[in-house]
């Protein structure tokens, strides 16, 4: 005899939302992912963000065809009653399946290869000016250099922490390491961590860390209320000494982003002395780190004097500062909510959460794919150099569910980036809104 389907239902379902009690449902069945949490590759974050829910939609985006197979051994012998596929879910696992039979998703062209190219190049120019030139100008110029390939080795280290850019994956993790934590500075694991909670909770206030840049920066007066971060684990507090930061964001978001690195140097350490379980060897990015913090200062020393070293800092630390604005743009003039993100609207609140950057094919290479913020967001896996190529496919499909595809040229998106941090600003300057104020509050606003 055929044997007789159990169900739970979706109240059920979303009881089983905790790290001692995960499951979630992949077309219709339950699976049980509590013990597998902690070697989840993506971390565990994700998955508690979307616990308790329906993730096919996700696990789409984020996982080959092969990983289907490994599903059966968390399979509770449930199933969701009532399971129903929405029309935007239906067109987007179709068009996944598309990508996946034209092989998209294993084309990756010379990008990677030309990257590296490059890397090497500007690195070893920048040492040479410093270590052979007699100009000041050029050395200065080597500065700058020195920002330009941390970019790109930026670009690469995005690139292979959402799908395999080299044959194998100990290459894929080789080249993470020397990128990443060797020429930058900056640990892939930490990077891994806050990428993958952000790709999963785009945009929502408390759940994407991206977003979460206080006292510094505000998107949205929600914040004002001290909304608690569940990335961080902690209140990001709304004081006195925040309000008067926050009120001047938008004159001190191109400073702060020069000296954005900085913060990205400690994460990177944070993250390697905390007992956050990482996806990463916690020894080799130690090592990597600490070869930066090597040969960075010391080329640094090579300069003859101290006015050329802080030059030579501000001038690679300004240069780089570039990628951190861009990260901003395609979100912070985004639409925002509060709450964890939900499985089954994955298409709209990526496409709501998102925003493109037009430019010609020949500037690519400055935006490291993020122009196609959409596209990216929708299919992570996808390679650079096929973002392009799909953009008409996503356009179409947003146009059939009228869902926003929303593009702008650079500068128009550095002008609306703007805009939200000045009305933010503006909101926290109303007093009828009062916080508990400190000396240096009271003395800027004091009035007559």
């Amino acid at each position: 005899m055929a044997e007789t389907k159990r169900y739970i239902t979706k109240e059920e379902l979303e009881k089983h939302n905790t790290a001692g009690d995960l499951w979630i449902s992949i077309q219709g069945k339950i699976y049980n992912v509590t013990y597998w949490a902690n070697d989840h590759p993506g971390g565990q974050l994700p998955l508690l963000s979307l616990a308790g829910q329906d993730v096919t939609d996700a696990f789409v985006a984020y996982h080959p065809g092969t990983a289907w197979k490994y599903l059966d051994k968390f399979f509770t012998g449930f199933y969701l009653k009532d399971y129903t596929v929405s029309e935007v879910s239906e067109d987007f696992r179709k068009l996944a399946a598309e990508f996946s039979k034209s092989g998209l998703f294993e084309k990756k062209g010379h990008v990677v290869f030309v990257t590296l190219c490059v890397i090497v190049m500007m690195f070893g120019l920048s040492v040479y000016g410093v270590l052979c030139s007699d100009s000041r100008s050029v050395r200065l110029v080597c500065g700058a250099l020195m920002g330009l390939m941390w970019i790109q080795s930026g670009w690469i280290g995005h690139d292979s922490g959402h799908y395999q850019v080299m044959s194998s994956r100990g290459f894929n993790c080789l080249v993470q390491i020397l990128s990443g934590n060797c020429l930058a500075g900056v640990g892939i694991g930490w990077w891994k961590c806050n990428h993958n909670a952000h790709h999963i909770a785009c945009n929502s206030l408390d759940y994407d860390p991206d977003l979460q840049h206080m006292p510094f920066f505000a998107v949205s007066s929600k914040f004002f209320s001290s909304i608690t971060s569940c990335f961080y684990d902690r209140k990001l507090n709304f004081d006195s000494a925040s309000r008067f930061l926050v009120s001047y964001q938008h004159w001190t978001f191109y400073p702060v982003m020069c000296l954005a690195r900085i913060n990205l140097f400690a994460q990177s350490f944070l993250i390697l002395l905390s007992k956050k379980k990482l996806a990463t060897n916690r020894g080799l990015e130690f090592l990597g780190l600490v070869v930066f913090w090597i040969w960075y200062p010391l080329l640094v020393s090579c300069l003859p004097s101290w006015g050329e070293r802080i030059m030579f800092v501000v001038a690679s630390f300004s240069v780089t500062g570039i990628q951190h604005v861009q990260f901003c743009l395609n979100h912070f003039s985004s639409s925002v909510y509060v709450g964890p993100p939900s499985g089954n609207n994955w298409f709209e609140k990526q496409t709501e959460g998102t925003l493109n950057i037009s430019c010609s094919p020949w500037m690519d290479w400055f935006h490291g794919g993020l122009q196609f913020q959409v596209e990216h967001h929708l299919f992570p896996r996808l390679p650079r150099c096929q973002l392009r190529r799909v953009s008409p496919f996503i356009r179409e499909l947003c146009k059939k569910h009228n869902l926003p595809y929303n593009m702008v040229s650079f500068w128009k998106a550095n002008a609306m980036t703007l805009q939200t941090l000045r009305t933010a600003a503006l909101q926290a300057r109303d007093l009828t809104n009062p916080v508990p104020k400190n000396l240096v509050w009271e003395a800027v606003n004091t009035h007559g």
